[in-house]
């Protein structure tokens, strides 16, 4: 047995608010591990990335939209050991972006309202951020 703690993997991820103040949650596609299970969009950080510009190119990638750094305000994070790694995970609240979200990888969207997050089963990581983002809402 090794004492060698696991890989940490960072991701960062984007709560989209629209003006109705509903959060743009993900399905994760058939394939992919956790299935089924919506989370906030993002993805993985590259070498030399920040977690902004990541987000940023995630952003474009998945949902076909363009935002600015100063259009991303950081409002918690999550730390969380799963089997095979450790993941750490921004979550930044958006409010402005240009064009509309579409599913660019196989994903399912959803506008769900705050107080409806719950409802939704996501990986543990996203679970705690939840009740971040509806104190900020």
């Amino acid at each position: 047995m090794s004492d060698d703690p696991p890989p940490l993997l960072l991701v960062s991820a984007a709560a989209l608010i629209d003006a109705d103040n509903r959060v743009l949650l993900a399905r994760r596609p058939g394939g992919k591990s956790m299935a089924g299970l919506w989370e906030f969009p993002g993805g993985k950080l590259r070498e030399c990335e920040t977690p902004e510009t990541a987000l940023i190119r995630e952003l474009a990638e998945e949902l076909g939209i363009d935002t600015h750094e100063s259009c991303l305000a950081p409002i918690g994070f999550a730390s969380h050991a799963y089997d095979d790694f450790h993941l750490l995970m921004p979550l930044f609240v958006c409010r402005v972006w240009q064009g509309k979200p579409t599913p660019r990888e196989g994903q399912e969207l959803a506008w769900v309202r705050p107080n409806a997050l719950r409802g939704y089963p996501m990986p543990p990581a996203d679970v705690p951020l939840v009740a971040q983002l509806q104190d900020l809402l």
